[in-house]
């Protein structure tokens, strides 16, 4: 008898890949929620990288010069140079001031 169990699967592996490509590239310099979602918002419900890092807490969106901007959070910097070492990150130059709650993408019109 066949008994289905969680694995990963290349779908999950695409995702998780993707995950570590939308960190890196937060992480390399500060970027708009606007540039973020340009470059990353899908309508497919099989790569959900925007909402699965935010879910995982591995990003978070923060106001910063009356725009909001995405970084990583320090679970996703840690993500980052645990799986991809040689990733360019950079330290946020501009001090931010995290919005409370965390707020979900949809907070923020686009």
């Amino acid at each position: 008898m066949l008994l289905w169990h969680a694995e990963v699967t290349p779908m999950n592996d695409t995702v998780e890949n993707l995950i570590l490509d939308l960190l890196e590239w937060v992480g390399r310099q500060p970027r708009t929620y606007q540039q973020t979602m340009d470059a990353w918002r899908t309508s497919c419900p099989r790569l959900p990288v925007w909402e699965d890092a935010n879910d995982r807490g591995l990003i978070e969106t923060t106001p910063a010069n009356g725009q909001p901007l995405v970084r990583l959070t320090p679970a996703g910097l840690a993500l980052l140079k645990q799986q991809r070492p040689h990733a360019d990150t950079q330290p946020c130059a501009v001090p931010l001031t995290p919005l409370h709650p965390t707020p979900s993408p949809k907070s923020f019109p686009v």
